[in-house]
């Protein structure tokens, strides 16, 4: 009888940790793809295609799920091609890979898998263009920005930043089938906005990155010079969303400008502030507006487009 309870009680234990290994699996997986990055990225994407034209909710559902798995894709090729990083910057070394819960190899097939799902899916029922821009933006994120530049130099936020850049072009592909110059404006946008958004997060993680190797601005150049650079980045983002001042045509109209006009006046006014002060509390400010910013200045474009 003993014996039986014994297996019995086994049986149960173990029929209890299967659907905790599953979500534990499933939360790995999610996390593969960088859902957080994911989210603002996809919020751009939506607003664009709001800009572009008067897309169904079926249009922007599908977009929006090819986009997710391209990006996802890339994520989690990323997590395979920098484990070594992960394994010894304290912020990333539980990731899935680096700790061991999944297997590098597995992430890698699982990154290509869905970035061919992702091609897949917007081929056939978006548009091929579409599909290729996305393709592009996870093989720039990873050929370029990975594997090529983020080891090798201080600027590789600064070129490879244009792969982050991707979705407003994907979006305006989908909508119009083509790419319009509103759409390579909002895409610069997005380019001269990557890199004070980033260096502020490097700012706070200038000891990770030097522990892992990694040239970012502030282990290479230092941080008085990162300062400047946040600075000189955020008033040429600044100067760049004013760009319909002079050329109407783009039509994003006035609400859009102001709004354009006074998020980039409180960036630069951060950036300037942690230019002088030097602090992580002030790198940290600046880093969380960023995400407000643009996530704001695309909101405009869509009141600025419609009003």
């Amino acid at each position: 009888m003993e014996a039986r309870a014994g297996v019995t009680s086994a049986g149960a234990a173990a029929a209890t940790a299967r659907p905790a290994r599953a979500r534990v699996l499933a939360a790995d997986l999610l996390t593969l793809t960088k859902p957080k990055v994911q989210s603002l990225l996809l919020f751009t994407t939506v607003t664009t295609m709001l800009v572009a034209g008067d897309p169904s909710f079926g249009l922007i559902a599908l977009t929006c799920i090819g986009g997710a798995l391209s990006a996802g894709g890339a994520g989690a090729i990323n997590h395979y091609l920098d484990r070594d990083i992960d394994a010894v910057m304290r912020r990333t070394s539980d990731r899935p890979v680096p700790s061991g819960r999944i297997p590098g190899r597995a992430a890698l097939l699982y990154g290509v898998s869905l970035g061919a799902a992702s091609f897949a899916l917007l081929a056939l029922t978006v548009n091929t263009l579409a599909a290729t821009l996305a393709f592009g933006g996870l093989a720039g994120y990873v050929g370029v920005y990975t594997l090529w530049l983020k080891r090798r130099t201080p600027q590789n936020i600064v070129i490879g930043g244009a792969a982050g850049a991707v979705p407003p072009l994907v979006a305006w592909a989908a909508t119009t089938g083509t790419v319009g110059a509103e759409a390579i404006y909002l895409f610069a946008v997005v380019f001269f906005w990557t890199p004070p958004h980033f260096w502020a997060l490097s700012l706070l993680m200038k000891d990770e990155y030097a522990r892992a190797g990694v040239p970012m601005l502030p282990v290479v150049r230092g941080e008085a010079e990162t300062h400047w650079q946040i600075l000189l980045y955020t008033m040429i983002l600044l100067a760049w969303t004013m760009l319909p001042v002079l050329v109407p045509a783009l039509g994003f109209g006035p609400v859009y400008l102001v709004a354009a006009a006074i998020l980039g006046l409180a960036f630069v006014v951060l950036a300037e502030r942690l230019r002088r002060r030097a602090d992580r509390r002030s790198a940290l400010r600046a880093y969380l507006f960023s995400l407000t910013y643009l996530a704001a200045l695309f909101a405009a474009t869509v009141a600025g487009a419609r009003l």
